[in-house]
């Protein structure tokens, strides 16, 4: 044990001796249960003139302590801000003065006083009558150093936003975001539903599910990767505008922009098709941007966007084209795709088609072209096992993803109404996931059937919340924009 570690675990001591004395003393912090506060922290100072020598009350946490003989001060953090406490033994009696010397930073008082201005110009309240409202057992961090350990801030978020209190404007900023996602669609007739996380099939997305088990039914079941079948199960049953925000779960790879579980909306809209969804994405995002920022000219991270409708259209085969230079309209069979993917460095793996290639070779050198807003359309059917076929080349589909900052950021297509293509497509997917592939579409009966029954033509889209999230708040992870991220655990030695 380092000799900090010993300093820290004396402290920790001295603490809980402290709470020894108040329970002895009949004042037991952790047996009050309410407290009557009067104003927020920055309300106080918003209105000065008005409250100036009145009488108000506050509650927060203790963020700093000094003090003068007689005269003390406290930097009190409430939910909005801080403000000082005054504390002047000739106020408050010496018996509760002494008591000062029980408080620790960390714990959280009420205080009641008047509102006044110190010599120095500063708003601060003068202390008539403290009360202790829990007792702080641990240490916070060094008020000028803070919590700066970035996996210990995920970790432990309480202690982040208590002494990173800036980032807390980050999660009210999410709030507001969500709020602008939901008052957009409400306003356009779409209804929100709720639809099953436990699934016994995981579709609607090619990805690794999490699997769990159901005691009562004795079955395994899927935590859903998406919500997409359910949705269009919906339209088929006779709802025209419907959408779904919530958690999905993938057993796939962390990275700054990747969360195992996540926030993602998808919608879906009866006699309407891709480039409806298009139009959507572009105005949903402009809008939310719009309300929860003021503009829809951001900067992220340096690099100045412009997320203002319309956005560029560029399909997956031009894109290619224009930052590779390989013509994908003059290639037509498996075996020339496959040629020219190795000619690039591309690693091919068995079963490749030509549609395989061209999302692949997509992926690999397009996707950190596209920094501005932009549609890439047409995605190879072999990639696309829920999108309807495009009428003029039916190797591809009437299909885009929306990228931002070279993320992808949304998805969306004309759905594929037609059962007997879409059970030929999960077959295959089948065919894939024995194969080995684990991320390949499971076969959906019950859905199938839902198509038998008829899918009005109908244009489908998915946002990855977080991800428009991250971009919108100006942060580098997506771990910054999750109160609460999936981490490794560690144990206590560590």
């Amino acid at each position: 044990m380092t000799g900090a570690e010993e300093n820290i675990n004396e402290m920790r001591k001295i603490r809980r001796e402290k709470l020894k004395q108040l329970i002895e003393m009949g004042e037991n912090p952790f047996l009050v249960e309410r407290y009557d506060f009067t104003h927020h922290s920055t309300v106080i100072k918003e209105n000065f003139e008005e409250l100036e020598e009145k009488e108000v009350s506050v509650a927060g946490r203790i963020m700093s302590r000094r003090g003068h003989g007689k005269v003390s001060f406290m930097d009190l953090q409430d939910s909005k801000g801080k403000i000082q406490i005054f504390i002047k033994i000739d106020i408050i009696g010496e018996e509760n003065y002494n008591k000062l010397n029980l408080l620790d930073i960390g714990d959280i008082i009420g205080v009641k006083g008047e509102v006044f201005k110190t010599k120095t110009g500063e708003i601060s309240i003068r202390a008539k009558e403290i009360k202790l409202l829990t007792k702080s057992l641990q240490i916070l961090p060094e008020k000028f150093h803070g919590l700066k350990d970035q996996d210990l801030r995920y970790r432990q978020r309480y202690v982040d936003l208590i002494v990173n209190p800036e980032v807390k404007e980050v999660f009210i900023l999410r709030s507001k975001i969500i709020r602008a996602i939901r008052e957009f669609l409400d306003n356009r007739g779409f209804l929100e539903v709720d639809t099953p996380i436990l699934n016994t099939v995981a579709g609607g997305a090619n990805a690794r599910p999490f699997i769990t088990h159901h005691n009562t039914l004795d079955i395994d079941m899927y935590l859903r990767i998406a919500n997409e079948l359910y949705l269009k199960r919906l339209i088929v049953g006779g709802f025209e505008k419907v959408y779904e925000m919530g958690r999905m779960f993938r057993n796939e790879g962390m990275s700054y922009k990747h969360n195992p579980e996540f926030t993602s909306i998808e919608l879906y809209q009866a006699y309407a098709d891709y480039e409806d969804m298009m139009k959507i994405t572009e105005e949903l995002v402009a809008y939310v941007a719009e309300k929860s920022l003021g503009t829809t000219k951001i900067n992220y991270q340096g690099q100045e966007i412009d997320l203002s409708p319309p956005w560029r259209r560029l399909t997956m085969i031009d894109a290619i084209k224009e930052y590779v230079g390989v013509d994908f309209n003059n290639i037509d069979t498996d075996e020339e795709a496959i040629e020219v993917a190795k000619a690039k460095g591309l690693e091919v793996e068995p079963g490749m088609k030509r549609g395989h290639i061209i999302s692949e070779m997509f992926e690999e050198f397009c996707e950190k072209h596209l920094v501005q807003p932009t549609f890439i359309t047409h995605h190879p059917v072999e990639v696309s096992p829920l999108a309807k076929r495009n009428a003029e080349d039916p190797r591809l589909t009437n299909r885009f993803e929306a990228f931002i900052n070279t993320w992808e950021i949304a998805n969306a297509f004309s759905e594929l109404n037609d059962p007997i293509d879409q059970k030929e497509r999960f077959l295959e997917q089948v065919k894939q996931r024995e194969a080995g592939d684990q991320e390949a579409h499971m076969m959906d009966t019950d859905f199938i059937n839902a198509l038998e029954v008829g899918l009005p033509p109908t244009g489908g889209l998915g946002i990855g919340v977080d991800r428009l999230i991250i971009i919108l708040t100006n942060q580098p992870s997506i771990r910054d924009v999750i109160l609460f991220p999936t981490m490794k655990p560690i144990d206590d030695s560590e």
